[in-house]
């Protein structure tokens, strides 16, 4: 049955083939070719160096499961720290992130053009400069002295009696880290529901109107969201990629991979960790690629969700 599907499949595209325009595919060929190199080929060398054993001075030698054996049964700090950590960190963030930013794009919408035009560029710089505020403007603001910002707020009203180290202590990393995420999260999602809700017909809300919606938050449940399936469906895939694959922050704000007791490691860190200062690049390949289908799995739902069916 599976063969026949298969030799269907090939029919089929043999056919669509013949009856394209060959232009096009030349077209395509300098993105196919970078598609190739840089995405295919290294996920590829990273499916199969999970199988084995590799310091980076040695040739790799084969191991077969062993790799995906000891993440699961005897990495103590990814079971005990890392993948809650993760799934925490990409609920919030992920999830928070997303509704975060289709409940924004949808208030800029009501908003006149001007002001609309300069409050979005003022959400979405934080997501080109994110990199650069953290080392600057949120480790000056968290800072562990008198001199941070926030230990300077909280020692002049009297909240507390000496300064705090938030960016080394393990009750405040994790929560500093979804806040500061959440804050750069504004990016092309975010603008690309912007542009879906401002090309949603509006002969649509009207008709709507007539036929019984009753308030703006039917409206949006009704109309907005079911008109822009695309953007969301775009949204929901840079979220989810955002979520699982940010790990740089921890470390930048913290200062140190592993985190302290580990409070703000993720699964990216994890993977520097081992392959980076462990020397351990098999078992980093593993991880990477059980990263992989943690994003492939959230983003199959996404697409269940806000993909087209025809």
């Amino acid at each position: 049955m599976t063969m026949n599907k298969i030799k269907r499949f090939f029919v089929i595209e043999k056919r669509k083939f013949k009856q394209d325009d060959k232009a096009a595919y030349l077209f395509a060929l300098p993105y196919t070719l970078l598609f190739l190199v840089f995405i295919v080929v290294p996920i590829i060398l990273a499916i199969l160096l999970s199988f084995t054993t590799y310091d980076m001075v040695s040739s790799p030698r084969p191991i077969g499961l062993n790799n995906y054996i000891y993440l699961l049964t005897s990495d103590a700090e990814f079971m005990k720290y890392i993948l809650s950590n993760t799934i925490r960190f990409s609920i919030l963030v992920g999830p928070g992130g997303y509704v975060l930013s289709f409940v924004l794009a949808w208030c800029l919408a009501q908003l006149p053009h001007r002001l609309r035009t300069v409050l979005a560029v003022i959400l979405y710089t934080p997501s080109l400069t994110a990199g650069v505020t953290m080392s600057v403007i949120w480790k000056v603001f968290f800072a562990g002295d008198s001199s941070g910002y926030l230990n300077y707020i909280l020692l002049e009203l009297g909240l507390i009696v000496e300064p705090i180290a938030f960016l080394q202590s393990p009750q405040y990393l994790f929560i500093i880290m979804v806040g500061v995420t959440l804050w750069g999260s504004m990016g092309v999602g975010f603008l690309a529901m912007l542009a879906g809700i401002l090309n949603v017909d509006k002969e649509l809300y009207e008709a709507a109107y007539l036929d019984g919606v009753r308030n703006r938050f039917q409206e949006v449940i009704h109309i907005t969201i079911p008109s822009m399936k695309p953007q969301m469906l775009f949204g929901a895939v840079m979220a989810i990629v955002t979520a699982f694959s940010t790990g740089a922050i921890g470390v930048q704000l913290s200062g140190s991979n592993p985190t302290p007791n580990y409070a703000g490691s993720l699964i990216v860190n994890h993977i520097e960790d081992f392959g980076f200062t462990r020397y351990d690049m098999g078992y980093a390949a593993a991880l990477s690629v059980a990263l992989l289908g943690l994003i492939y799995f959230f983003s199959k739902i996404a697409y269940k969700l806000f993909g087209e069916r025809d």
